[in-house]
């Protein structure tokens, strides 16, 4: 049986080797020509519009993304934008799972996979990456020093890409901060055997400039049927009041 979607994403930079290092290059000239192509934006799934100014993702911004889930919610930050032809590149993540990813509306034929950054060069594999796409997701090792943070931000300002923060540990403030709070699993039914089947949580966004006032969304990630959505309000309920004897005859 052939591979499947789950496997067209491109993998490099596992080690430290020249080589690796070279893919990496290889893999920035594939990615370069759309990256170019740019609007001042990054769009976004429906369902997370509400909790950023305007709808979508300025480019050059930086984003902090924490909480359980974390990783599901970035990837949903990419999902659209890769599916319209921009490219993006998920850093210092080994577990992450690629069949997952294209449930959530990856394009994996435009991400790139850097699966352990060189501890010694993470910052400069991190910058190429903001030379080639449009979205970065990185988990930054737990001592990234300031100054790189500094260094890779103003790069992805001036790229006009976009970088997302995995962890809480990112040594300088977010221009966005979405943290997922508040998981709870739905399923397995019946007996309590099967799988899990969706996962509700609150993201609370906040962060610098218009995006300072606090916004709360109750969110699926996922829902029952794979996707992420709004969680829907419960229906409003009025008391009832008695029904007058005079009227009884006629209700």
């Amino acid at each position: 049986m052939g591979a499947g979607p789950a496997f067209a994403a491109v993998q490099v930079a596992r080690s430290s080797t020249a080589s690796d290092l070279a893919a990496l290059r290889r893999a920035e000239s594939l990615s370069t020509p759309t990256a170019l192509a740019r609007t001042k934006t990054l769009p976004l799934a429906e369902a997370l519009q509400p909790l950023v100014p305007g709808g979508a993702l300025q480019r050059g911004t930086t984003v902090g993304v924490t909480g359980p889930g974390s990783t599901t919610l970035a990837l949903v930050l990419s999902a659209v934008a890769t599916a319209e032809g921009s490219w993006a590149a998920v850093a210092g993540v080994p577990a992450l799972g690629l069949a997952a990813a294209a449930e959530l509306g990856i394009a994996l034929e435009r991400l790139l996979v850097v699966a352990r950054p060189p501890d010694g060069s993470w910052a400069v594999v991190v910058a190429a990456l903001l030379d080639a796409v449009d979205l970065v997701v990185v988990r930054p090792p737990a001592r990234l020093a300031s100054a790189d943070a500094r260094r890779l931000q103003a790069r992805a300002r001036e790229r006009g890409a976009v970088l997302c923060a995995l962890g809480g540990t990112w040594p300088q403030p977010c221009d966005i901060c979405f943290t997922v709070t508040a998981p709870a699993w739905v399923g397995p039914t019946g007996a309590g055997s099967g799988r899990l089947e969706a996962r509700q949580v609150e993201v609370v966004g906040s962060g610098r400039g218009a995006a300072s006032r606090e916004r709360r969304l109750p969110l699926w990630l996922p829902g029952p049927d794979g996707a992420i959505s709004t969680v829907a309000a419960p229906a409003a309920t009025h008391p009832t009041q008695p029904v007058p004897a005079g009227l009884a005859a006629v209700s």
